[in-house]
């Protein structure tokens, strides 16, 4: 069963683990898809407590793992064989059925003219990451964390090349105001029904500078926009620096009262970004009645 099976058949909210790279981080391991080849019990470790805690859907940690990515930061693996090894993790953790998906973002460099990257280039790098995700075994993919649309919708083509597996598709945005905006200043609207003309099945918005409660307003400004189901996945409250580093410190509790306010404005697929924890999500479990 892959992602739209699930919602058309279920009929019900559809629960997302969440952050991978703060949960390592706790842990004492670096943060980042290579993690998946130097420290690989870690990722397994956090992949199956959020299966305990009643994820529906594990994500991959391949955030990054585009080869733009890895040879712009030098990260030093095969983008094969870090990607294949992601995947392999992610299926090992889903020992009760869940559902497996590859994760793909930004190549980290900006797209021409505001950067060096032709869209050619970006449709290549993704063209590439997802032919190896499939080859992994995914049940379909997720592009998150996305700042930019056109390189996002770059992401969509490529996955609709390879495969017809579900493909979902998340902005990060930095204001819920004026129609909520990202980075480069597009509005919720405007994000849901390009990506939906670029053929993603399912829409949404991840991480960024808003909070749970806040993301509802995406939603109900991408319901406008298209009738693909709304994917939200919070940061643990908005960001802050303390003692120069950036914490999330949103309570498991309040975290699952937005995720609820969202829902009741639409989403169908519910999870959480960074800061959040298998206690994050076990609390958005037990609102949704599986624990």
């Amino acid at each position: 069963m892959n992602v739209t099976e699930l919602i058309e058949k279920s009929g019900r909210i559809v629960l997302l683990d969440g952050a991978m790279g703060t949960q390592l981080a706790a842990s004492g391991v670096p943060m980042g898809g290579q993690v998946c080849l130097s420290h690989p019990e870690a990722v397994l470790a956090v992949h199956k407590k959020y299966v305990e805690a009643g994820a529906d859907i594990i994500i991959t940690n391949t955030l990054t793992m585009n080869r733009i990515s890895i040879e712009t930061h030098n990260v030093g693996v095969d983008v094969r064989e870090v990607n294949l090894t992601g995947v392999k993790l992610a299926r090992q953790a889903a020992s009760g059925g869940q559902i497996v998906i590859g994760d793909m973002s930004s190549t980290g460099k900006l797209l021409k003219p505001n950067g060096p990257v032709t869209e050619d280039q970006a449709y290549e790098t993704y063209l590439e990451q997802a032919l190896i995700l499939l080859e992994g075994g995914v049940d379909g993919f997720i592009i998150e964390t996305m700042i930019d649309l056109k390189e996002a919708v770059c992401a969509v083509k490529a996955c609709r090349k390879v495969s017809e597996l579900p493909v979902i598709a998340s902005i990060s945005f930095e204001t819920a105001d004026r129609g909520g905006r990202n980075i480069m200043g597009d509005t919720a609207e405007k994000c849901a029904r390009v990506l939906t003309e670029a053929g993603a099945d399912v829409i949404g918005a991840n991480c960024g500078s808003i909070d749970p409660y806040q993301m509802a307003d995406i939603v109900t400004m991408m319901k406008k926009a298209t009738s693909m189901p709304i994917i939200v996945e919070p940061n643990a409250g908005r960001p802050k620096v303390v003692n120069g580093e950036t914490v999330f410190d949103m309570t498991p509790e309040d975290f699952a009262a937005g995720i609820q306010k969202c829902i009741g404005a639409g989403a169908k697929l519910v999870g959480g970004c960074c800061g959040t924890s298998p206690a994050h999500i076990k609390a958005v479990a037990e609102i949704l009645g599986k624990n």
